[in-house]
């Protein structure tokens, strides 16, 4: 045998096949191109051995230290780009907003709202539904005086259920849960339900037990290897629930239709019915029942944990700092006296404004933002990023930016002061997240946020419970998909 004609052929057969790889594009453009580093990977696993997976963003945060504000990491076979810091998550969600606008397709989400509805939808459809969902939301009074009446009316009942616990200690979750629930369930079904509603209370348990579970390991570990998923079985409660939730959703809607009239449209659910109606004689649909269901689901989670969770913080730090509790409820008493809060007091109010911010900013619920991915190849502080990456802004890293805050891990409200005790704007203040996917219901979050806090201050005092000092509470959260408090309780004592 001609060893040499062997040798000679194999280098041809090599070269051949190396040659068809790399015109076929298989060595990609982050193999020619300066892509971002990042700690080596295992096979299979990638990087998934450095991680806490109950606390992601405490390993994103070591690693932006180890390897700067753009990174990489790889967990299973995908590659992710993490970016951190104020300067870098600007420059990228601000600046080159259409570039990172895209969602990627995250296996728990692609099985729950198949694409469908806004915060995990893509491409035309997102727009088609984030459009309709801004204006449908303005129409019903977001940021309006209508909204702020619901709201007025809401923290009347609210004060009247803790009044009646009588300065007894009692866990305030769940009712300022159903506070917050009402104002968005009156927009999306026109209606509001008393806090002991057996389907109200069903519907809030669903909402809070998905968002539990959506940041549990096992999900993580689906979204990272999902044809695992028939072991770990981690979706299999989620998508019972969305189906549950989704069933009390399609009822409401099939009674709306029967009385439906375009010319006085109740709620979000009906002016979607609407459009429905109207573009049955267009080709290519987007108001179908799929999107309504996701979008119903999308608005009321966003519109109820973000929130509630936030004024689950606020009282939380209230009783462990209760000096800056004492300084608001000054405030409240020289702006507001004994009338009922109304947004118009907020200007006059900058130490209270300056907490909520503080609260917002320290409480950091959704450190790791939601996931973007990039619309087009993109190069970011030198480096290059292709179409189709996995993006995480890591928000946590803009919120407690050492650049951008004087104690960023404090609890600290002059961070939104200035000399005179003014309101100051901070750009680093990111909590709804920044640029295209920025949260749709913002100014509504902050309406609730200003009106249900100053209420409750006004009325009562939050103290621990007793035999508990404010040293003895714990400010570590609890895991969730978001970041929640421990289950803590409280005194809500009747000021005079």
């Amino acid at each position: 045998m001609d060893w040499s004609n062997c040798t000679t052929m194999a280098l041809v057969f090599i070269l051949t096949f190396l040659f068809i790889m790399k015109i076929g594009g298989v060595w990609s453009n982050h193999q020619r191109k300066k892509f971002p580093p990042g700690p080596r990977a295992l096979p299979i696993i990638g990087n998934l051995h450095l991680f806490d997976l109950k606390r992601p963003y405490r390993t994103y945060l070591q690693l932006s230290k180890e390897y700067g504000p753009v990174f990489s990491v790889q967990m299973g076979q995908r590659k992710i780009v993490v970016i951190s810091g104020y300067e870098t998550v600007k420059e990228a969600l601000i600046n080159q907003a259409d570039a990172f606008a895209e969602r990627p397709k995250i296996p728990i989400f692609e099985d729950l709202t198949r694409g469908n509805g806004v915060v995990f939808a893509h491409g035309e459809n997102w727009k088609v539904m984030r459009r309709f969902t801004l204006t449908t939301l303005r129409d019903f009074g977001m940021g309006k005086r209508a909204i702020e009446d619901r709201i007025v009316e809401e923290y009347g009942y609210l004060i009247d259920v803790i009044g009646s616990q009588e300065g007894k200690p009692f866990d305030a979750s769940k009712i300022i849960n159903a506070a917050v629930a009402n104002i968005i369930v009156s927009i999306l079904l026109g209606k509001r339900f008393d806090y002991k509603d057996s389907r109200f209370i069903r519907l809030q348990h669903l909402t809070n037990e998905s968002m539990r579970l959506a940041g549990k390991p096992l999900v993580t570990m689906y979204n990272i290897f999902p044809y695992l998923g028939f072991l770990l079985r981690a979706n299999k409660t989620l998508l019972k629930n969305r189906d549950e939730f989704h069933a009390y959703v399609k009822v409401t809607f099939l009674e709306n239709l029967k009385t439906l009239d375009k010319n006085d449209q109740r709620s979000f659910i009906d002016a979607f019915l609407v459009k429905q109606q109207e573009e049955k004689s267009t080709t290519n649909g987007y108001f179908h029942n799929g999107n309504l269901l996701s979008l119903v689901s999308n608005l009321f989670t966003a519109g109820v944990e973000t929130i509630s969770t936030t004024l689950n913080w606020s009282f939380l730090l209230m009783l462990k700092y209760p000096e800056i509790q004492r300084k608001v409820q000054e405030e409240i008493d020289q702006v507001i006296g004994s009338n009922p809060p109304r947004i118009e007091h907020r200007t006059q109010m900058p130490y209270t404004d300056a907490v909520i911010h503080e609260v917002q900013r320290f409480a950091n619920i959704l450190p790791l933002d939601l996931p973007h991915e990039t619309a087009e190849d993109v190069t970011l502080r030198g480096y290059f990023i292709p179409k189709g990456t996995y993006i995480i802004p890591l928000l946590t890293s803009v919120l407690r930016d050492k650049s951008q805050w004087e104690k960023p891990d404090m609890f600290y409200p002059e961070h939104f002061l200035d000399s005179k005790g003014k309101l100051v704007k901070k750009d680093a203040f990111m909590p709804f997240s920044a640029g295209r996917r920025i949260c749709a219901g913002e100014t509504l979050a902050k309406m609730e946020l200003f009106l249900f806090f100053t209420s409750l201050l006004q009325r009562f005092t939050f103290q621990p419970p007793p035999g508990v000092s404010s040293s003895d509470l714990d400010l570590s959260p609890a895991v969730s998909f978001n970041v929640v408090p421990k289950p803590y309780k409280i005194c809500a004592v009747a000021r005079s």
